[in-house]
């Protein structure tokens, strides 16, 4: 194995509660709505600016946008604690020479916003966003970009993900596929499609990195 794929939300990050409390604002003050975390999660797949823009019944969508980001950025040491366990483990694979990618349905502001708050920013060779693609997950196609750029071949890399849409693309994509539960919160509780590997914490992860050196 070559590289390492990562999602963020769910996956490096327990970003979930930051990105719930900022579409629930947005939502509450722009149309009125209570959202529930599920609700929000059914609409996953496009970046934030696309949820809103597709979602919010509300015309004006840029400032509905602009809150969503004001809140997202304001709120995230409130809601959003760094992880040792996975900041060690990254600094790790990096030291080592694996390759380190993100593929996330995330805009690239709010995963700056949160690279820069839990201090990631630096570690990775390529990161793909909700804003790169023009199909966003389960298809493919961040996946192949992220393969592309870090020139390596499928067979050679990992995705690691906590929702069944990044275990669709990984299988997709011919990548070796690591369904996540190893933060309090994640968006897939049972997989339909079944991952290759499904680790509970980081030191399962690492013994699994052991095995499919």
């Amino acid at each position: 194995m070559k590289a390492i794929i990562f999602d963020f939300d769910g996956t490096l990050a327990n970003t979930l509660p930051i990105c719930f409390y900022a579409f629930q604002s947005v939502f509450q003050q722009f149309d009125g709505k209570e959202l529930t975390a599920q609700e929000i999660v059914q609409m996953f797949g496009p970046s934030e600016t696309g949820i809103i823009q597709a979602n919010l019944q509300h015309p004006n969508k840029e400032a509905a946008i602009e809150l969503y980001y004001e809140k997202y950025a304001e709120s995230h040491a409130q809601f959003v604690q760094p992880n040792d366990e996975i900041a060690a483990l990254l600094q790790d694979l990096k030291k080592s020479g694996m390759k380190l990618g993100i593929f996330t349905g995330k805009a690239r502001r709010s995963l700056d916003i949160s690279l820069q708050a839990l201090q990631m920013d630096g570690l990775f060779a390529v990161m793909i966003t909700g804003d790169d693609v023009v199909e966003p997950k389960p298809a493919p196609e961040g996946l192949f970009k992220a393969l592309a750029l870090l020139a390596v071949d499928s067979t050679e890399a990992i995705f690691v993900g906590d929702s069944e849409a990044d275990i669709v693309a990984g299988l997709q994509a011919n990548v070796t596929t690591v369904g996540v539960h190893w933060l309090p919160d994640y968006q897939t509780q049972a997989f339909t499609a079944e991952p290759h590997h499904i680790v509970k914490d980081v030191t399962q992860f690492k013994k699994l990195l052991g095995g499919l050196a």
